[in-house]
């Protein structure tokens, strides 16, 4: 079992109608059987215990804080208390409780940046339900982007990787429709997330010298101009400022053939220039233990690699892999970068 921080987790209630409170049961149940770091949910303990009642679990809470809860760890499920709002039914999200959700994450937040929890990791949230509730942001990333840049006044670009076993890939552009992809590309925005990229898979992955292949737009990466310009116009000239740089970036290469077994041998991270273009083939390569993990920001932040799964909350079938994977990634990330500061 690998030495445990004396910093827990972070760990929110994601939507509390969906699978977040199921997932989080299971692998603090599993927590010795996989020598998991102490983890402090930040949710309602009442969600919590009725969802173990409905599940047949077995599973002990105990109010616990930041620095309690690694004591509190093997014995009982430590959680800092975040009440929901109303009595949540699993599978059925309500707008209620999207207040509690959101207090979740900024909690989170503000402890990682004091420096009482190691590292934030995210349950699944619902952004409907948020959106409903006046939710002003297109998901997670940014509203962490925007925690970030509010506690240090300085802006913060979040990039968003998706880290799995077989493949690391990254959206340029992220929650936006297809048809804006082309005017929001620009070189500059596919410069700067190769460069947060670069850095961070150093100082956070301890890869000395990371390799990023750049997915074109346009079918066959523009076929020279042919297909589309975006490809010879908007993403080659930012990979020679990046190679010109020092930042092992090539490309633009033909999406359909850079995610086979041998193709990725040749590179560290796919940088991909819209949000299917990544998360296809990393959830299809991994959807049981890829993670979500964003980059850029001033503290460590992973999520399961999947939404909120209503259909399945509270029926005993949900799987804790994706969480468990998040959980470790978080823990390995923080100490890379405790290591490098």
């Amino acid at each position: 079992m690998p030495s445990r921080p004396s910093r827990p987790l972070a760990l929110t209630q994601g939507d509390p109608a969906g699978i977040g409170p199921d997932i989080t049961l299971a692998a603090w149940l599993r927590r010795r059987e996989l020598g998991l770091t102490p983890f402090l949910f930040l949710g309602d303990p009442n969600v919590l215990a009725a969802r173990a009642r409905q599940l047949n679990l077995t599973v002990p809470l105990r109010e616990a804080d930041a620095s309690t809860a690694t004591d509190v760890f093997s014995e009982a499920l430590p959680i800092l208390p975040i009440a929901a709002g109303m009595d949540v039914v699993a599978g059925e999200p309500h707008v209620v409780t999207a207040k509690a959700t959101i207090a979740a994450i900024e909690m989170a937040v503000s402890l990682s940046m004091k420096g009482e929890t190691a590292a934030v990791v995210t349950n699944p949230i619902a952004k409907s339900v948020l959106y409903d509730a006046g939710f002003g942001f297109p998901g997670h990333t940014e509203f962490l982007a925007d925690l970030a840049s509010r506690a240090t006044g300085k802006p913060v670009m979040p990039v968003m990787l998706l880290a799995g076993p077989k493949l690391r890939a990254i959206p340029v552009t992220i929650h936006i429709p297809l048809k804006d992809v082309p005017q929001a590309l620009t070189s500059d925005l596919i410069v700067e997330t190769c460069r947060i990229t670069d850095h961070d898979l150093k100082t956070r992955f301890g890869i000395a010298k990371p390799r990023l292949a750049v997915a074109g737009l346009n079918p066959h990466a523009g076929e020279s101009g042919a297909i589309g310009k975006e490809d010879e116009d908007i993403i080659r000239p930012a990979i020679e400022v990046l190679r010109n740089e020092g930042i092992d970036a090539f490309g633009p290469l033909p999406a359909d053939t850079m995610f086979h077994d041998d193709a990725r041998r040749r590179y560290d991270v796919a940088v991909c220039m819209y949000h299917d273009q990544a998360l296809i083939p990393a959830k299809a390569l991994g959807f049981d233990d890829s993670v979500n993990v964003t980059l850029g920001l001033p503290f460590v932040r992973t999520s399961p690699d999947h939404g909120t799964a209503f259909g399945i909350a509270g029926k005993g079938v949900a799987k804790e892999d994706s969480l468990v994977a998040a959980l470790k990634l978080a823990c390995e990330i923080s100490r890379a970068t405790e290591s490098n500061h």
